[in-house]
This record gives structure tokens, C-alpha cells and sequence, in this order.
């Protein structure tokens, strides 16, 4: 019997400390009630109220009076309109300025919301549904992405419908919460952002993202506060962003991020407005994560407001460079003996997968020698100042090159 009482205790003792050795609380030194000793993110930081101005605005071309979606590819901007223009334009990432058009033969534009893509496809979200709330003829058009550029169309389509939606009687306009103008395609699924009218919440709705006819599976749902019309994600970086706006046309982000699993929301949730009073926000991308691109469609309420087609880039470096810094993994540069640097070429960051505990400096020369930059160690360097070229970075007593575009 003793023996049996020794081992209980020491079980007793050894669950404890398991239950000890993980504690759950705000883990973001950026949220007010960010706990130091929490190790498990659980969804529960608090924000205070933030405000950014984009680092540049352009008017983009009225051609793109309606752009809806915008996606990062090949060093390249995408949009597409949301009625009738069956064509894909690629834009310059300076200027907004339209590069080239790749018509979709032999598809409609019934309401096309947004763009979304893999390594492979582009996939086109023709599933605006704001203008009575009971089409059902909601559907995903996925596009090879080599297929377009060499002019030898390759489409397929994913049609399906929403798994709670029961009820397809006429809403009238801007007046369902069975609206979309935002997803995602990350693995073998795609991920729906609703647009809901009378909640001002978003729902996620599962779907496969190969050809088929499905019912879209809610997964979660929460509370916005406004119309989200844009989605990017950076899967490696549990990273999502969606664009909106409220119904006074004021446009914000959110910052979904640090969660697991795809549970988009049970992480953080930041809220951060864009001072861009009047714009209809609709289109979000990005390169790097902290440099972003973000399109409004033609507004005009004469003769007070009239806020053309633009493309406006913002920086949120200040809000998640700490984030990226935190879940970096440096252990293969470790193993390795060497540094990674990414992306090459970049144009406005580089990450560096290095151990900063090692050096005291990291330098950044121009080809001809000269000293640019110096700073203390850091994995995530604003090189936006540098013009185009090559460059080297040392740190400690080794140098590489990257290139700047």
C-alpha cells in the first residue's frame, strides 16, 4: 500500500508540472494586456486603436474603375473588375499602371469579387451575391497560371453553394449575409471570407479547391464590424489580412495571426483603420508580409466626394516585424554555418535566418565598397532607401550579396 501511495503523489506532482509548464495568455508585446510569462497563445490580446496613412497613392486607370481583387505574382500586380470584363490586367507595382490584359475566354463575369492563387493556379471568386442574396450559381473559376501567360487557356471550375443557407427567397440589395468578396487557397482547400450585410460579422466556409460542385462548410464566424472585401494570406507566417470597410466607407485591415490549425480567428485579431476616409477598399496583396498593396474601386457622391480607382501601398513594419522576428526559424543557418537570406532579389525588406546573438553589427556596402547601413543585430532590415543593384551585407567576418529591385 505505501508503495502504491509513493507513486500516486509522484503523479500527482508530475501532472502538475506539466499543467504548470504551459500557460496560456496574450503572448504579443503590442497588445495592452501582453502577459510575459504566458508560452501559449490564446487569442485573448487587446489592442489600443491604431491609424496608418499609405506611404504613396495613384490613381490607377479607368479601365479598372471597378478593380475588385488584387494578388502579388511574378513580381507583378493582378486585378480583375467585378462586372462584364471577362479580363485579367497585370499592373506595375510602382504605379498601379496597367502592364498587360489576359482575356478569360469563354467564362462570364456575373460578379466577379476577388483573386486568389497557389504555386499553380489562380482561381477567380465569381460569387458576389449583394444584389438580391440567392444565387445559386455561386462558383470559383481555377486558371493555370502558365496556361495564361502563354496564351493557351486552361480553366476548370469549382461551383458550390453555402451549407447553412436554406432559405433562397430574394433579400433585396446589399441586404444577405450570404455575400463574399474575399478567400483564400491554402493547401488542398479553399477558405471563404464572408461579406455580411446585416451582422457585419464574416464567416469561414470551407471548400476543396479541385473541379466540383460542393457545400461550403462553416467553420467559424466573428465579429468585424464592417464589410470585408479582401483577403491575402501568408501561410508560412500564420498570417492573414483582410480589407474592408464600415458602412461610413471607412476603410481598415485586420490582422489575423499567431493562431493554429487554419482557426484564422483564435488568434490575434488586431483592427487597424487606414486613413482613407471614403474609399471603397476592395483588393489586398502582398510581397513580403510587411510591404502591402491595397486597390479602392470608383466612388464618386458628387458633388462632395469623388475618390477615383487608386492603388495605395502601406507599411506595417512597425506592426509586424516583432511578430515575424518571434516565429523566425533560424536553426537551419545554424546547421548549416551560413546565413539565408530572403527574398532574393528583394525590393523593400530582407529577413536574415541567422543567430543575431552572434554578431555584435550588420553592414550593408555598395558594389564600389561604401558603407550604407549599419545597425545593431536584426532579422528583418528595411534596405526601401537603396536604389536597384547589388549589394553586400557582413556581419561578423563574412560577407554575401543580394540583389534590390
Amino acid at each position: 500500500m505505501k508503495t502504491k501511495y509513493v507513486i500516486l503523489i509522484f503523479g500527482l506532482l508530475l501532472n502538475s508540472y506539466n499543467l504548470n509548464a504551459q500557460i496560456s495568455g496574450c503572448t504579443d508585446p503590442l497588445a495592452k494586456n501582453y502577459d510575459p510569462t504566458a508560452t501559449e497563445n490564446d487569442g485573448s490580446c487587446i489592442y489600443n486603436s491604431v491609424s496608418i496613412s499609405p506611404t504613396s497613392t495613384h490613381e490607377m486607370s479607368p479601365t479598372l474603375s471597378e478593380t475588385s481583387g488584387l494578388i502579388f505574382w511574378n513580381n507583378t500586380l493582378w486585378t480583375h473588375n467585378d462586372d462584364s470584363d471577362i479580363n485579367l490586367y497585370s499592373l506595375d507595382t510602382l504605379n498601379g499602371e496597367i502592364l498587360g490584359k489576359y482575356p478569360i475566354t469563354g467564362t462570364k463575369n456575373i460578379d466577379w469579387e476577388d483573386i486568389a492563387q497557389d504555386d499553380n493556379y489562380f482561381y477567380i471568386g465569381d460569387f458576389g451575391n449583394n444584389s438580391n442574396g440567392n444565387r445559386t450559381n455561386l462558383k470559383i473559376l481555377r486558371i493555370e497560371k502558365n496556361s495564361l501567360v502563354n496564351n493557351i487557356l486552361k480553366i476548370d471550375t469549382i461551383n458550390f453553394s453555402y451549407s447553412d443557407q436554406k432559405d433562397f427567397t430574394g433579400t433585396g440589395s446589399n441586404n444577405s449575409d450570404f455575400d463574399c468578396e474575399a478567400f483564400i487557397a491554402s493547401g488542398d482547400s479553399i477558405y471563404l471570407f464572408t461579406k455580411q450585410w446585416i451582422s457585419k460579422r464574416t464567416s469561414v466556409y470551407c471548400l476543396p479547391k479541385s473541379p466540383g460542385t460542393y457545400s461550403a462548410n462553416l467553420k467559424s464566424s466573428y465579429n468585424i464590424d464592417g464589410l470585408i472585401t479582401g483577403a491575402v494570406y501568408l501561410e508560412a507566417k500564420k498570417l492573414v489580412v483582410l480589407c474592408g470597410y464600415n458602412n461610413l466607407l471607412q476603410p481598415f485591415i485586420y490582422l489575423l495571426y499567431d493562431f493554429n490549425n487554419k482557426e484564422f480567428f483564435a488568434g490575434n485579431k488586431r483592427k487597424v483603420d487606414i486613413s482613407l476616409p471614403f474609399h471603397q477598399t476592395e483588393g489586398i496583396a502582398t510581397a513580403n508580409g510587411l510591404k502591402y498593396y491595397i486597390s479602392n474601386e470608383n466612388f464618386v457622391k458628387s458633388p462632395f466626394v469623388n475618390n477615383p480607382q487608386k492603388l495605395h501601398i502601406l507599411n506595417l513594419s512597425s506592426l509586424l516585424t516583432g511578430y515575424f522576428e518571434r516565429i523566425m526559424d533560424v536553426d537551419d543557418s545554424k546547421t548549416s554555418g551560413d546565413y539565408i537570406i530572403y527574398p532574393q532579389p528583394a525590393s523593400d525588406f530582407i529577413e536574415l535566418r541567422i543567430d543575431t546573438n552572434s554578431y555584435s553589427r550588420i553592414m550593408i556596402y555598395s558594389a564600389s565598397g561604401n558603407l550604407l547601413h549599419s545597425s545593431s543585430p536584426k532579422n528583418i532590415i528595411d534596405i526601401s532607401f537603396l536604389t536597384p543593384g547589388i549589394y553586400y551585407l557582413k556581419a561578423g567576418h563574412r560577407n554575401f550579396k543580394f540583389i534590390k529591385i
